[in-house]
């Protein structure tokens, strides 16, 4: 295949995978959340082909494989382990883009701690913020563009949805004096 399609294609692929990334982003159930990133690692591992990415192929294969099992609720400290060392190992064996590579592994091991040890939806908002933000950088140096839009728009719907959870529980009245 020539690179123009391949990037065509991928960005088409990505933008599917991004509808995903979206709704994790705007559901406040736990399982939810991963229910929808695991569909939009899946998604992400075949438009990485598209721009031969190897280190995007596989570290989102190991992301879809980590999600499910957080969704299953079968993420162990040493399956944890398992997928930092696997990320680590396998993912600095098949980058061939230098620093740019390096990033979604980094990615990677920062949202599997996130996994195991965040419990609370605030936490874990947070935290696929901050992931979303490596993978803007990641995907723009790749030119997957549509994913760069998509992680944009994530980034801003979390942070709607964050402020939205936050407010949730503020309480009512600021000022606790009783008459």
């Amino acid at each position: 295949m020539n690179l123009p399609l391949n990037i065509v294609i991928g960005n088409a692929i990505s933008l599917i995978a991004g509808i995903f990334i979206l709704f994790s982003m705007w559901v406040n159930d736990e399982k939810e959340v991963y229910k929808h990133q695991f569909s939009n690692a899946f998604i992400l591992t075949i438009s990485s082909a598209f721009f031969f990415s190897w280190t995007g192929v596989v570290t989102m294969a190991i992301a879809a494989s980590r999600n499910a099992m957080v969704y299953k609720d079968r993420l162990t400290f040493n399956w944890t382990i398992f997928f930092i060392i696997v990320s680590l190992t396998v993912g600095c064996l098949v980058n061939t883009m230098g620093i740019v590579g390096l990033l979604p592994i980094i990615a990677l091991v920062q949202i599997t701690l996130s996994n195991y040890y965040l419990k609370s939806i605030k936490a874990i908002k947070i935290s696929f913020i901050v992931n979303s933000i490596i993978y803007i950088i990641y995907f723009f140096a790749i030119w997957d563009f549509s994913s760069v839009a998509i992680e944009s728009v994530t980034v801003a719907v979390g942070m709607i949805s964050l402020l939205r959870l936050i407010n949730l529980n503020k309480p009512i009245f600021c000022n606790n004096e009783v008459s």
